[in-house]
């Protein structure tokens, strides 16, 4: 029996993998699982069964207080916030082809952490009362730092064209730069709003909320379907930009858009849940151990990798430490960091 199934409509045709799809499926599954256990613990110990009754509306009032109010948020935005990471880091692999590029490495993350911390900045001190107006747009400004960022990686990158290496070379170097001048405008700033900065270059979820939640939903599902169309360009483009161009492919003009949908799944995920580290970077390399390189398989499987990364990371800093909360991308760095220098160790010789 083949292992591959093929799918048509009238628009498109794809070859599925099944055991890809298999994959896929027992991560959807996994991801339930940890949704329903995430939502059950805490310093309120809800029985799994009880979590599943109020899912469906059956459970009692204060169950659902706690669940729909309190816990659930975070979940999903979690949720949201690794699956855009992933694909996001996917993405970069892609056009970069280089194992090692990840969104906080090339520097999108370094340029909404410096955006956010210039927007409190400016708004801090003796205007507190700017910041009580203003600290809404906080995302905003998280996401137009990615956005300009990712643009301006890619116009000192152009020399006829844009080459992978360049890419990736001028990426790591205002990776650097945005990390020196963000600590200098935390050096400069209010010293009380230091610890609230550095909390959000971490990353956390803490404090998340259904507003949140609607406003990143629709971004990445939207965005993820999108890179899913470009799949098939994402394949070209590992084969080298001649390869690419014999086949077919406008290799300068996917290169950016597909750099654009990077930068925007980072900038809308980091808006949020602030620089959580390394998901960009390791959800891919455990996508690709399972399904394979071919992008139609990797970009799920890797946004379902992700989302498990930081549900997973916020769970443990949620319950951990309790009554402290440690923001999640402590535990997320905290595997990320051994996980790059094992990847380092393993190219030393390529």
């Amino acid at each position: 029996m083949s292992q591959y199934q093929p799918f048509r409509t009238k628009w498109m045709s794809y070859l599925i993998d099944k055991k890809a799809l298999l994959s896929i499926i027992l991560l959807a599954a996994a991801v339930i699982v940890l949704t329903i256990l995430s939502v059950s613990i805490g310093e309120m110990k809800i029985h799994p069964i009880e979590v599943i009754k109020t899912f469906f509306g059956m459970g009692s009032d204060m169950n659902e207080l706690v669940i729909t109010s309190f816990r659930l948020p975070r979940i999903v935005l979690a949720l949201l916030a690794g699956m855009a990471l992933a694909v996001s880091g996917a993405i970069l692999q892609g056009i970069i082809r280089n194992p090692l590029a990840s969104p906080d490495i090339i520097g999108i993350t370094g340029g909404a952490s410096l955006a956010v911390v210039t927007f409190l900045t400016i708004f801090s001190g003796e205007r507190s009362s700017a910041l009580t107006v203003s600290i809404s747009w906080l995302p905003v400004a998280a996401f137009l730092g990615a956005l300009l960022l990712g643009i301006l990686v890619y116009l000192l990158s152009w020399k006829n064209g844009v080459t992978p290496i360049r890419l990736v070379l001028i990426g790591i170097g205002l990776a650097a730069a945005m990390q020196a001048l963000t600590n200098m405008m935390i050096l400069f700033g209010p010293l009380y709003l230091a610890t609230q900065a550095q909390i959000w270059i971490t990353g956390s979820v803490n404090g998340a909320n259904w507003s949140q939640v609607t406003t990143l939903l629709p971004w990445v599902l939207i965005l993820l379907f999108l890179v899913w169309i470009y799949a098939r360009r994402l394949n070209i483009q590992e084969l080298g930009d001649e390869l690419a161009k014999g086949f077919g492919s406008v290799v300068q003009k996917d290169r950016m858009i597909l750099l654009l949908f990077s930068t925007a799944l980072a900038g809308g995920a980091v808006a949020f849940v602030g620089g959580v580290g390394f998901v960009g970077l390791m959800a891919p390399h455990i996508g690709r151990k399972l399904v394979g390189s071919s992008f139609g398989a990797l970009i799920p499987t890797s946004a379902l990798i992700g989302a498990l990364l930081v549900m997973s990371a916020d769970l443990i800093a949620r319950t951990a430490f309790s009554p402290l909360e440690i923001p999640a991308g402590v535990f997320t760095s905290a595997i990320g960091a051994p996980y790059f220098i094992y990847l380092l160790y393993r190219s030393r010789n390529r």
